[in-house]
């Protein structure tokens, strides 16, 4: 298989132009807050993850409107990310807006068990 670079330019584009749902995700998770390293905006084949952990293969999505209008795409998504062995963890703007705390737990929970 030839060998295919990562797009970082999209992956920078997408960092620059976070919703403030996934700034505000993102406090959570950088700096390994929640017990293991995530990045932001993250190529997996041609999709790119909101937040990779690659240690632990976990990849958080981060759903706005615009995925109500394509969940066919989503599942597709999801299902390459699972194929790969990905964990795929999928919140709302409003699960980050109204309970980010438990949003936090949720992923905290999702990281110790691949950690096991």
């Amino acid at each position: 298989m030839p060998f295919k670079p990562r797009n970082t330019e999209r992956a920078r584009t997408l960092r620059r132009e976070a919703t403030p749902m996934e700034r505000a995700l993102w406090r959570y998770l950088s700096n390994s807050a929640l017990g293991a390293k995530f990045s932001h905006q993250m190529p997996i084949g041609p999709y790119f993850a909101d937040f990779l952990c690659r240690e632990l293969m976990i990849v958080v999505e981060l759903d706005g409107h615009s995925h109500d209008l394509r969940p066919d795409h989503d599942a597709t998504r999801d299902r390459f990310m699972t194929d790969a062995g990905y964990s795929v963890l999928r919140f709302t703007n409003t699960d980050v807006r109204e309970n980010i705390e438990g949003v936090a737990t949720a992923i905290q929970l999702a990281v110790s068990a691949r950690r096991v």
